[in-house]
């Protein structure tokens, strides 16, 4: 029987390398360092996560993850500052429930994270696509639409993007927090890669800005610690904070993942979400090196910009190959990607792909990419 391998959004069938797959490999997933966490807050023997939690989150949670942000970030964040999400996604789409109406329009990065492209069509919101180049979003093109339409927000990545894998430059981040003023929208940072940094620091978070009023940043332990836990916060201002405190969704339910807060609580306590964080970084950095040095050798003519962080090459295929026929090709020879046309709001970068290097280990990266050189070929001849 043909053995499958089922991760949190594909069905991987024996001997199939999926190289598109942005999910952590199972064996960097720190099940030791939960399992003594979770054992360590049980023997404390106070049943109280295991009551509704506080709406905004646990102050104890919240005190510990401002501690560890204040670290990454460089400046002091405030537990109240922080909302418990569970995870990025749930935090973007409460931002929609509770600042948009369907029909409102809002501005995204082409391109995007595909899956927020499809919470936005939940709420059946009107996408502007804003251009981007290797420094980011492009000023230049969101000035000229802000001079046709006001958004209700604009979602970016800022940080190593999914899926380009640039950052967003600090003198555009400063023009950027000037003209959501000037204009008067909000932005909404999804900065859940920006502590997987493989080739120095980036620029400060837009988080840095919240006081600002305009910025609600988005952050996620799935990326850094396991997506599993289903955990993440919203870092915003106080006004902003307190219109999803006062929801009736946490009036009803209490705050979001109580019993998980309180075993994450141990981890950051402990200080070992570092030494997780570093882990990640030196075997990413590592697999980068080997998918660089395997396209470089097997496919020179794919074009891309070395990632410095995050999880993702972000590839022009050579000679306007179409990267969802290529696709299918693809699976011929048992190697998946994710096409390009996935990413865009308005059905673009057809000539695109994307790859990851998060899971699989290097040689199983280097027989994926020989995989594509060998589906090239068929392609070419």
């Amino acid at each position: 029987m043909e053995r499958i391998l089922q991760t949190s959004q594909f069905y991987i069938p024996q001997g199939f390398i999926d190289l598109g797959l942005g999910d952590p490999q199972f064996s960097l997933l720190p099940l030791e360092m939960m399992h003594k966490a979770a054992d360590e807050r049980f023997c404390q023997n106070d049943p109280e996560f295991l009551q509704y939690g506080a709406r905004q989150g646990d102050g104890v949670f919240r005190q510990s993850l401002a501690e560890f942000l204040s670290r990454g970030y460089a400046f002091p964040v405030e537990p109240n500052s922080l909302f418990i999400t569970s995870g990025a996604s749930m935090g973007l789409h409460l931002i929609c429930t509770f600042f948009t109406r369907p029909g409102d329009i809002i501005f995204v990065e082409e391109p995007t994270y595909f899956f927020a492209l499809r919470i936005f069509a939940d709420h059946d919101l009107h996408l502007v696509p804003i251009r981007t180049d290797e420094n980011g979003l492009v000023i230049e093109a969101l000035e000229e639409k802000l001079a046709e339409s006001r958004p209700k927000f604009l979602y970016i990545i800022p940080t190593y993007q999914n899926p380009t894998g640039h950052t967003l430059s600090a003198e555009r981040r400063e023009q950027l927090v000037s003209l959501s003023h000037k204009h008067d929208f909000l932005v909404v940072a999804d900065e859940v890669y920006h502590f997987l940094s493989y080739a120095g620091q980036p620029p400060k978070p837009l988080a840095a800005n919240i006081e600002s009023g305009n910025i609600i940043s988005l952050g996620s332990f799935s990326k850094i610690l396991a997506p599993g836990l289903r955990l993440g916060w919203m870092q915003a201002n106080a006004e902003i904070i307190q219109r999803f405190v006062n929801s009736g969704l946490l009036n009803s339910g209490g705050g979001m993942n109580p019993f998980t807060s309180a075993i994450v609580s141990r981890v950051l306590e402990t200080g070992k979400l570092d030494e997780n964080i570093s882990k990640l970084i030196t075997t990413y950095r590592s697999r980068i090196t080997v998918m660089d040095a395997s396209l470089r050798r097997n496919l020179p003519r794919f074009k891309y910009t070395l990632p410095q962080g995050g999880y993702f090459f972000w590839i022009h295929l050579p000679n306007g190959i179409n990267a969802t026929q290529f696709q299918r090709q693809a699976e011929i020879f048992k190697v998946g990607f994710r096409s390009g046309a996935l990413f865009s709001s308005q059905g673009g970068k057809q000539d695109y792909i994307r790859l990851s290097y998060v899971f699989y280990e290097p040689d199983e990266l280097e027989q994926g990419v020989l995989r594509l050189k060998q589906c090239l070929e068929n392609w070419n001849s």
